[in-house]
């Protein structure tokens, strides 16, 4: 379970990071909204599953997805560009983190 509310909990990273980039310095009210609600839960299931995890391995797994996904979203989205460079270093960091999973 503590695996799981992880990855969620790294999703609302990427969600969080994106808002805070579209709230334009909290400017905007429903980017801001987003940004403080998606932080609280994804610190609130981090701080959860590293009541089962280890800190290094929670940690690094976390921010592996919300900056992997993150990244995935501006790309998708046209934000940022998409190369074949990007995408082999997105797949390393999945691969890493799916090796700690592997591991623990």
């Amino acid at each position: 379970m503590a695996w799981l509310i992880l990855i969620v909990s790294g999703a609302f990273e990427a969600v969080w990071a994106t808002a805070l980039g579209r709230s334009e310095g909290f400017t905007r009210l429903w980017p801001t909204v987003t940004f403080f609600s998606a932080l609280i839960v994804s610190m609130a299931g981090l701080a959860y599953a590293m009541r089962e995890l280890p800190t290094g391995t929670s940690y690094a797994v976390w921010v592996a997805i919300g900056a992997s996904l993150t990244v995935i979203y501006a790309m998708a989205s046209g934000a940022e560009s998409v190369s074949v460079w990007k995408i082999v270093f997105l797949l390393g960091i999945i691969g890493c983190v799916i090796g700690l999973k592997v591991a623990n």
